[in-house]
């Protein structure tokens, strides 16, 4: 099994998520599930590799050029491959991915978990999606999500598709006891 670990290229402001990503890194490889993430050497994304490594795990990153000519490549991992575009890379990590989690991170984050979530809502793979909500990093996110369903756009069984936890220890359960909702997407269809 691999995992995609979506998070930041920077550490934040709390010292708390980079205590979550060496933990999640190092659960992954004691467990002896593969990482898959952006490649990077920096920020959450290098100290969940590093944190990996370290326990002896498999780590792949997948990184576009463009960003390997910044410098910010880790080339210690297991597999560095490179892209030609975001697109490509964010394609190859779910292709290799068993299931996707998002750590702390800004918009790239929110942009790769909302692309594999809207994947699994239109049937496009079965894969669990999950936020792990260290210090209640995406309380704010959640509650707008709640509100989503409220407001009639987003479906109870799509806004359940999106796994929440709050610890390491709880993640890998919840990734392995998930079971594909089969629903369909549309609201307020009235020939569905």
């Amino acid at each position: 099994m691999r995992v995609a670990v979506y998070c930041g290229s920077s550490f934040g402001t709390d010292p708390i998520h980079a205590e979550c990503a060496r933990a999640l890194g190092t659960e992954l490889a004691q467990a002896g599930v593969g990482l898959v993430y952006g490649g990077g050497n920096v920020g959450l994304m290098g100290a969940v590799a590093d944190a990996a490594l370290a326990a002896g795990g498999e780590v792949i990153g997948v990184i576009p050029q463009a960003l390997v000519d910044r410098e910010v490549a880790h080339h210690g991992i297991t597999q560095l491959h490179i892209t030609t575009s975001m697109h490509e890379r964010k394609a190859m990590m779910a292709d290799l991915s068993d299931a996707f989690v998002s750590l702390p991170g800004g918009i790239g984050t929110m942009e790769e978990l909302f692309e594999v979530w809207t994947w699994a809502q239109l049937g496009y793979h079965a894969k669990p999606c999950a936020l792990l909500n260290v210090g209640g990093y995406y309380d704010g996110l959640v509650a707008f999500l709640d509100s989503m369903v409220t407001g009639g756009f987003l479906k109870d069984e799509h806004r359940a598709m999106l796994i929440e936890v709050d610890a390491v220890a709880d993640l890998l359960d919840r990734l392995a006891d998930h079971v594909p909702e089969t629903v369909d997407k549309w609201i307020g269809r009235k020939d569905l």
